[in-house]
């Protein structure tokens, strides 16, 4: 386990799946943690309590990551709220998924807005707080490398943005000391791609490791690159996709 002993971490979209497997992890390693949500402030709130029955502090904050003003509040309520930030783990995102020429230019937008915009908008804001040895953490798709399915383009558009942003940030968040690396996962057990969904099967074939990854499996990255073990990575591309994408 990474030992994360007080640090401060912002998790967005972490009310489930991925995001909140990650929140969780981070807590168990030692970080306080502050978590968004959209729209499910239960499940969110439910979040935090798991988090604090570890025995660390949490800060549930609502915010919808396609308002930029919303995510960079998150941002700075995460900091005065935990006192400090050292981690921000960038993880809100939507789907969209039709065929080619259904895409309507609101889906080009909102996909735009969450996925690349509310992501740059929370690094450039938590780039204002995080101190020498600060991490962003950005969670895009081993789709930004191998599109192995139809309807995927606007999702596929959003997360290669991504890689991009990492690595330029990285570049110019490098000398503060702060690293910016992506991680992208393939096929995980979530609401969202169910490990027994129509497309399950077809996307296991796929794989060398022909299983579902978990949020714990992606949380086990992300905590690593958040500690100092990471500290000489940045501007990298961590693919978890079950050899899907070789």
């Amino acid at each position: 386990m990474a030992d994360l002993t007080g640090r401060v971490a912002l998790v967005t979209g972490a009310s489930r799946g991925i995001g909140a497997a990650i929140a969780l992890r981070l807590a168990r390693d030692g970080a306080d943690v502050a978590l968004t949500y959209s729209a499910s402030p239960e499940k969110a709130q439910a979040v935090g309590r798991e988090i604090e029955a570890l025995g660390r502090r949490a800060l549930v904050l609502q915010a919808d990551s396609a308002d930029p003003a919303a995510a960079a509040a998150a941002v700075d309520l995460a900091a005065e709220g935990l006192g400090r930030l050292d981690i921000l783990v960038a993880n809100a995102g939507i789907a969209i998924q039709k065929p080619f020429a259904e895409f309507s230019l609101e889906d080009f937008d909102r996909t735009l807005a969450i996925n690349v915009r509310g992501v740059f908008v929370a690094a450039q804001a938590a780039s204002r707080h995080l101190p020498e040895g600060g991490r962003i953490i950005i969670i895009g798709s081993n789709l930004a490398d191998r599109v192995p399915r139809a309807g995927a383009t606007l999702y596929t558009l959003s997360k290669t943005a991504l890689t991009g942003l990492a690595k330029g940030a990285a570049r110019d968040l490098g000398p503060q000391g702060i690293t910016v690396n992506l991680v992208q996962p393939g096929p995980t057990d979530t609401d969202m791609n169910p490990a027994d969904g129509p497309r399950a099967d077809t996307l296991r074939s796929l794989m060398a490791i022909p299983r579902y990854g978990s949020g714990a499996d992606i949380a086990g990255l992300v905590a690593w690159v958040a500690s100092a073990e990471s500290r000489f990575v940045t501007g990298a591309a961590l693919t978890i996709d079950g050899g899907m994408s070789i």
